[in-house]
């Protein structure tokens, strides 16, 4: 498979209202060494561009700490692996198993994830920074106190995405559907959901700035005096106002 290209710099928000959009740069991994499922090096060397794929082998799944990169894993089976700290670089990952995982501290940067799979996602304190990830199936996505900067979540289905006290920077989901999205606490700067479907929002003590909700379902919404900062439309508006009179202490008659 190749890697997606993305545009520098693309707009995926609109910029109404005042509301900046998020600045993603492109990811475009090239020269990989192909990493079998369990952990042997194919040998393949089908990345493209100038890297021939045979300067970085790879004879084993990676440990805690370890420092990989330009590498292609292909439905690795990382499931109870210990990756704590470790740093993955321009690597492409293809149907990742990652349930249980020990994700804590974990560096991914300009890489893509495709297809991966974890009923429990432990990547607390996690660094994603020009990433792109694409259909997870994740059931608890435990992201507390990571760093996103420049990454974008197309499709797929997380159960409960905890970004608790998390930096989000330049952030993109895009038509994933979560149960529940807890971003209480967090520092968000041009962040945009974009068609997707929400169960429980939670923005308790937030930072939100120049963070776009339009076109995002939510059934409800917990801490309202988080959304400060947040663009919503007229719809949401709407959805929202029994919620704001309560908060607010208004009485309709």
């Amino acid at each position: 498979m190749t890697p997606p290209r993305r545009s520098a710099a693309r707009s995926v928000a609109s910029v109404e209202h005042g509301t900046d959009a998020p600045r993603l740069d492109p990811v475009d991994p090239r020269g990989l060494v192909d990493v079998g499922s369990d952990g042997t090096d194919t040998g393949t060397g089908t990345g493209t561009g100038t890297g021939t794929g045979t300067d970085h082998p790879s004879t084993d799944l990676p440990g805690p700490h370890d420092s990989r990169e330009l590498e292609r894993y292909v439905g690795a089976d990382l499931t109870d692996r210990d990756l704590e700290g470790t740093s993955f670089s321009e690597c492409v990952f293809e149907s990742p198993r990652l349930g249980a995982a020990r994700l804590r501290g974990a560096r991914f940067v300009e890489s893509v994830l495709s297809d991966s799979f974890a009923p429990e996602l432990a990547a607390s304190r996690s660094t994603w920074h020009d990433v792109r990830v694409e259909r997870p199936r994740w059931g608890s996505a435990e992201l507390f106190d990571a760093d996103l900067r420049s990454v974008r979540i197309v499709g797929g289905k997380i159960d409960y995405l905890n970004l608790r006290g998390a930096r989000l920077t330049d952030v993109v989901i895009e038509g994933c559907s979560i149960g529940e999205l807890d971003l209480g606490g967090v520092t968000a700067l041009r962040v945009a959901f974009v068609d997707c479907r929400v169960g429980t929002l939670d923005v308790t003590r937030a930072s939100l700035a120049h963070t776009d909700l339009r076109t995002t379902s939510f059934s409800r919404i917990d801490g309202l005096a988080g959304l400060s900062g947040a663009t919503i439309d007229d719809d949401q508006l709407s959805m929202l106002a029994p919620v704001l009179a309560a908060h607010l202490g208004l009485v309709v008659d």
